[in-house]
């Protein structure tokens, strides 16, 4: 059958150049999605035992105080711990970091805390509160330095339950490595860096590259008060609208 005896309709030069920036750009998202394929695969692999364990550094985390721990509700403020604890890792067991000031050297220890929780977090279903579990938290406001403003943290109301340790971190399992995977996700891996396609890739899955999404707060010490006042000063307010 002829060609001509059909609806045929010659592609124009604008339309193939779109043809091949479409089968472009769906070969980026292959690439992406098997990126993540390959990172899952390699994330899921099996740790292997250590014939020998040894010590790298010290961990510090929070365990139940003596009195707490024989008492009725022990069970209690056990599973509650084990959902806020924190733990941190140091080198060194005395857990000070080293800081410059005025030309000398210093030493400081870091506050350590319990977990705290945006409303969101504190409400979700991944979190998993019980109501008597939520009830031991308390709403506060913190500045959040990053965006210039005041965001509302559930934090925990009966820290001194707690006690922090100094432990040895032992490690007795090892990574497993494939090397199959791994040469194929760094293949992976060059073709989008060497060629700078991170930005398109970004674009095609919808996600911000230079763009804040705060973009209907106004900072405070931007607003000037004679001008008419922002119809909304907090993402929250924002939301609740």
């Amino acid at each position: 059958m002829d060609i001509h005896d059909l609806p045929y309709r010659l592609k124009s030069a604008r339309r193939k150049k779109r043809l091949v920036k479409d089968a472009f750009d769906k070969k980026l998202i292959e690439l992406d999605k098997q990126r993540w394929k390959l990172r899952c695969q390699i994330r899921e692999l099996p740790p292997i035992p250590l014939e020998k364990p040894y010590q790298s550094g010290y961990i510090r985390y929070f365990i139940l105080r003596s009195d707490i721990a024989r008492s009725d509700k022990a069970e209690f403020y056990q599973n509650l711990l084990n959902k806020i604890n924190v733990k941190w890792w140091h080198h060194d067991k005395s857990f000070k970091k080293k800081k410059r000031r005025k030309g000398k050297y210093l030493y400081s220890e870091k506050e350590q805390k319990l977990r705290e929780f945006d409303p969101e977090e504190f409400h979700s279903a991944k979190l998993n509160l019980s109501d008597a579990e939520k009830r031991c938290f308390y709403l506060k406001e913190i500045w959040d330095a990053r965006r210039q403003c005041w965001k509302p943290t559930y934090a925990f109301t009966e820290q001194w339950r707690f006690v922090l340790v100094i432990r040895p971190h032992i490690i007795y399992t090892a990574k497993q490595i494939d090397e199959v995977l791994e040469q194929q996700l760094s293949a992976i891996n060059k073709f989008i860096d060497w060629n700078n396609h991170w930005p398109r890739i970004r674009k095609l899955k919808d996600q911000t590259n230079n763009r804040w999404d705060w973009d209907f707060y106004e900072f405070p010490k931007y607003i000037n008060e004679f001008k008419n006042k922002p119809k909304y000063t907090s993402k929250e307010a924002y939301l609740d609208h």
